[in-house]
């Protein structure tokens, strides 16, 4: 069962907020996220980093500004999912407006793996012949790959924000807050905020040179924020400040109809309404619409629906996009299923044995899973089992392909480094972050890989860890169980490091029925516990409820952690409660 605890927030944080003007209870959830003063809540563009404390930034962009006056070819390499496909619209996009000639290429995952390598080097070097080669989002290992193309005569300018290895390459110049020397203080920031404080930068020395007539003939760059913010929020990278203020923009522009074809495109595919989304349908909705192009087929339908200004272009391309996602969701249930039958006959032969003790960690491989949805299967594996997870595909010729997610307190990149270095050529290359990351190995070596990163699990890990904690941000008094506050938490950026704001109260089910063939509709009341005999009895107003994916009948009295959502039904909009967990008291 998880333990539910509430957030713990510093006493003098939540008074400096407070007496700002802030209400009591945003007062308390935001000093649990860790806001200390009220200026890490604007969200002007005003507020954002400079772009000149990335090391290297303004080295890349006069190197880019030579380029473009000398019409030299540039040629963006991206990655297969939503933040190099983000990434990449941002650069041809903008750098386009700058009279750049550039296109891009993306590898296909099945026929050439992810990042910079030399066999989508010298791809490139006989199909689109540049000068220069971009990388988004992706190149901070790809010592080879840069290598080759040093030997073809072309220059690389790697944008990356993922962690490097132990030898950088030996690129022309290297932007990402995660190098060493890079004093850029928010490492958390994606791919395609990377790319787009490089445009910053390069507008900057653009306009130096005079390369524009008036300030009125600069392209506005904050109109490309649409697409930082879905790369960001699709990346699921942390929301700091930096990040949100980024993420803020770019939902007002989508808000007030700003975004641009793509965007507006696939939400319409989805039936939401641009002017009321947030986090979670860029999450949720878009996202995984975009990113099933690269996990499926070809991530070159993703960026040409993002670069395209057409209308008609972009509902054609969201339309197959949409037709992909539902393909993946079936190929995804069929994995599930698999996956699940495994781990059940996995545990009951752990069960048998006394002396075997339950795995901290879950590796699992099939021959016949679809390498481009093993990341969301180990997804949904890690959220059920609470585990660190990685499962396995066929890759190409003689290896397979490995995605894993991992839980809190486990550095899932750092954890492959050490099992690469306590067994020198099990791994044959990783790469990624904490939460998530991508191998490949031999599949002879399987076995020996499971073996070798449950040892680095229980290393690790404790048994604490292993027992999922739900944080909430305690309870509601009758009078803040508003729609007003609803609706105030809903106009609010959350995400990943910035979680949206749940809370955990006891309630008495006054009324409950099945909607939808699979979700309870639900009356509850508030409850409290008596003093005298510990029995809890009703108080306060009845408040709508609902828990999706549940058609089970409630007991009378649960403890519930729940979310405020505002309802908009026939034309009215009310107060409801989303269940996301529940227990008996």
């Amino acid at each position: 069962m998880p333990n539910i605890t509430t957030r713990s927030y510093s006493p003098q944080a939540f008074d400096k907020l407070n007496q700002s003007g802030l209400p009591t209870v945003l007062a308390r959830i935001y000093a649990a996220r860790g806001i200390e003063n009220p200026s890490q809540l604007e969200a002007e563009l005003s507020c954002l980093i400079p772009f000149d404390q990335f090391k290297s930034i303004t080295l890349m962009a006069g190197l880019l500004a030579d380029a473009i006056a000398a019409k030299k070819r540039l040629l963006i390499v991206a990655d297969y999912d939503s933040d190099g496909a983000t990434a990449c619209a941002v650069g041809i996009r903008i750098l386009r407006k700058f009279g750049a000639i550039v296109d891009y290429l993306v590898p296909n995952r099945f026929e050439y793996g992810y990042g910079l390598t030399p066999e989508i080097v010298r791809l490139a070097y006989a199909t689109k012949q540049p000068d220069i080669l971009i990388t988004v989002d992706n190149g901070i290992a790809s010592v080879d790959g840069v290598q080759e193309a040093n030997q073809l005569g072309m220059q690389v300018f790697v944008t990356d924000h993922h962690l490097p290895g132990d030898k950088l390459p030996d690129a022309t110049a290297i932007v990402n807050p995660n190098q060493p020397g890079c004093d850029f203080p928010s490492k958390n920031i994606a791919g395609v905020g990377v790319i787009f404080y490089l445009m910053l930068a390069l507008r900057a020395e653009l306009r130096q040179r005079g390369a524009f007539q008036s300030p009125a003939k600069e392209p506005n760059l904050a109109s490309f924020l649409d697409l930082v913010a879905l790369g960001t929020v699709a990346d699921v990278v942390k929301l700091d400040d930096n990040n949100r203020i980024l993420v803020q923009q770019g939902l007002q522009r989508i808000h007030k109809g700003r975004g641009c074809a793509g965007i507006n495109a696939l939400l319409q595919v989805a039936r939401r309404d641009g002017r009321l989304i947030s986090t979670y349908e860029l999450g949720f909705i878009v996202g995984p619409r975009l990113n099933a192009a690269g996990r499926l087929d070809d991530m070159a339908l993703g960026i040409e629906c993002l670069i395209t200004d057409d209308e008609t272009q972009a509902t054609q391309m969201a339309l197959l996009l949409d037709q992909l996602n539902r393909e993946r969701r079936e190929i995804e249930t069929d994995m599930q299923d698999n996956a699940l039958l495994m781990l059940e006959a996995i545990f009951k032969l752990q069960a048998s044995n006394a002396e075997t003790q339950a795995s901290y960690s879950v590796c699992l491989f099939d021959q016949s899973w679809h390498q481009g949805v093993i990341g969301i299967l180990a997804s949904r594996i890690k959220d059920k089992f609470h585990r660190p997870v990685i499962t396995f595909a066929p890759g190409n010729g003689d290896e397979i392909k490995g995605s894993g997610r991992s839980i809190a307190g486990f550095h899932l990149r750092d954890a492959l480094d050490l099992v690469s270095k306590q067994h020198p050529g099990l791994i044959l290359k990783f790469g990624g972050h904490a939460a998530a990351a991508g191998l490949t190995i031999n599949p002879a070596n399987f076995e020996k890989f499971c073996d070798a990163f449950e040892q680095a699990a229980q290393r690790l890990l404790t048994p604490a860890d292993l027992t999922r904690v739900i944080e909430t941000d305690g309870s509601l008094d009758e009078s803040e169980m508003s729609l007003e506050l609803a609706q105030c938490l809903a106009d609010k950026v959350w995400g990943q490091g910035f979680p949206q704001p749940t809370f955990n109260a006891s309630f008495h089910v006054e009324n409950q029925r099945i909607v939808g063939e699979k979700h309870l509709k639900l009356k509850l009341r508030k409850t409290e516990s008596d003093n005298k005999d510990q029995k809890l009895k009703k108080t306060g107003g009845l408040y709508d409820a609902i828990l999706f994916f549940h058609n089970d009948p409630l007991p009378e009295m649960i403890n519930a952690v729940y979310r405020l959502q505002v309802n908009e039904y026939n034309g009215n909009t009310t107060l409801q409660l989303l269940l996301e967990h529940w227990t008996e008291p």
